[in-house]
């Protein structure tokens, strides 16, 4: 964990090092995955059965392709009551903060009276990626399927690794409750491939969502273009801006809510009070000797985490805005005017009662966002990642007559006569 404080004679240089910090994985899996992606593409099922012994180490004509939803619903109801309420308040409430994102279509006579406007439609498919292994989390699934479904899209496909044959049966009742069509027991690039391209057992998509190691975030990448994806995302990070008035245990249980993630997730902790700064650090140390997740908490928190101190809270702003987090926490008493002034932050959570990893979970809101300053470009997941707009334009013949010879100026000066001919055969020139 580094400290800065921004009087330092250094702040700049060592903030902007902070900054540019690369925190992907440093394996080169480019090529890899360009490997696995022509595979998939050339031989398709084959190279699934082949991929998915190598790397999750079962058969899949012996153990299943697919997964029935009939196990969803088994899945589901072998849940305590306890984690049934916990998904399905999760659910409604996700279900309920997307609807309201769904466009309307539009339509207008402008004032010559040209009709015009757009259409919204979901994509035909979506395939929704689901990692296994320590990052097997239902709320992914909540989290990616919910606001597909909310878009209108017809099938919802998903795909999940189950290392050596094993299920993870909370992933397969989150399925369930979020209405999952299909799910197929493939991972890594091979599965991205498989819902891009298609293969004899597996249809295509039109779009690809879903979190995933360096090898799934790479094969998105590289398949963008031959299908929508939602983003290329990095480690997690969180920001939390705090005043004095705070409880360290809180902040420092804040900040290890995203260094537990991954070895490689950033935590960072800005105050204007340097007594604070010590507190938390220390309450930190403490949480760390008792949680379960240690190894990985510690590992994210000594290589990546930082504490810098700054005059007042209002300093924090322009170094929010150049790290463009993923989360940021505004944990102080003038979080609504600090917040108004954010220009650049994935989701912000707002006051000392609202830690970041409620969002995950059951707030509404999605937690599926841009890491690695991608905010300062990029949104989060939402119903509009499955949909597209269609214009459209309908002329009369007096419309026609009113634009048609700026149209036909424009594609002369551009030297595109079949352009201007397409509009003057229609007046008559």
């Amino acid at each position: 964990m580094i400290r800065l404080e921004s009087r330092d004679p250094d702040f700049a240089e060592r903030f902007t090092e902070l900054v540019n910090a690369r925190r992907e994985a440093d394996e080169d899996v480019a090529r890899d995955v360009s490997a696995i992606i022509a595979r998939v593409r050339s031989e398709g099922d084959s190279a699934l059965r082949d991929l998915t012994s190598k790397f999750d180490r079962f058969d899949l004509d012996e153990a299943g392709w697919r997964i029935d939803r009939a196990d969803c619903l088994a899945a589901w109801e072998g849940l305590t009551p306890e984690l049934r309420d916990a998904l399905e308040l999760a659910a409604e409430r996700i279900a309920a903060y997307h609807i309201k994102q769904k466009p309307q279509d539009s339509e207008e006579i402008d004032s010559d009276g040209i009709r015009l406007g757009a259409r919204w439609r979901a994509v035909d498919a979506a395939g929704v990626y689901v990692p296994g292994g320590r990052a097997a989390y239902p709320s992914s699934v909540l989290m990616n399927a919910i606001p597909a479904k909310a878009a209108g899209v017809g099938r919802l496909v998903m795909v999940t690794p189950t290392p050596n044959g094993e299920i993870n049966s909370l992933v397969l009742a989150a399925a369930h409750i979020a209405g999952v069509d299909e799910i197929w027991r493939i991972g890594g690039g091979q599965a991205i491939a498989a819902l891009a391209y298609g293969t004899a057992t597996i249809a295509p998509v039109d779009v690809i969502t879903g979190p995933g190691n360096a090898w799934v975030a790479e094969a998105k990448r590289q398949l963008y273009g031959v299908v929508g994806i939602d983003m290329v995302a990095g480690p997690s990070e969180i920001v939390v801006v705090a005043d004095a008035a705070n409880d360290p245990d809180w902040m420092a249980a804040d900040l290890l809510s995203q260094a537990e993630h991954d070895p490689t997730s950033q935590s960072i902790l800005i105050t204007d009070d340097m007594g604070f700064a010590d507190r938390v650090a220390e309450a930190v140390g403490h949480h760390l000797d008792v949680l379960p997740t240690e190894p990985t908490a510690r590992a994210s928190w000594d290589a990546n985490g930082a504490i810098i101190v700054v005059p007042s809270l209002a300093d924090a702003l322009p170094l929010v805005d150049r790290l463009a987090p993923e989360h940021l926490e505004l944990a102080c008493s003038d979080a609504e005017a600090l917040f108004a002034q954010v220009r650049h932050a994935g989701s912000v959570f707002l006051g000392r009662h609202t830690p970041e990893a409620v969002g995950d979970y059951v707030a509404g809101p999605n937690h599926v966002l841009p890491t690695g300053r991608r905010a300062r470009f990029a949104s989060g997941l939402s119903v509009l990642d499955f949909m597209k707009r269609t214009s459209f334009l309908a002329l009369d013949p007096a419309g026609l007559a009113k634009i048609g010879p700026a149209a036909i100026a424009l594609a002369e000066a551009e030297g595109l006569p079949a352009h201007a001919r397409s509009v003057s055969i229609r007046l008559n020139r």
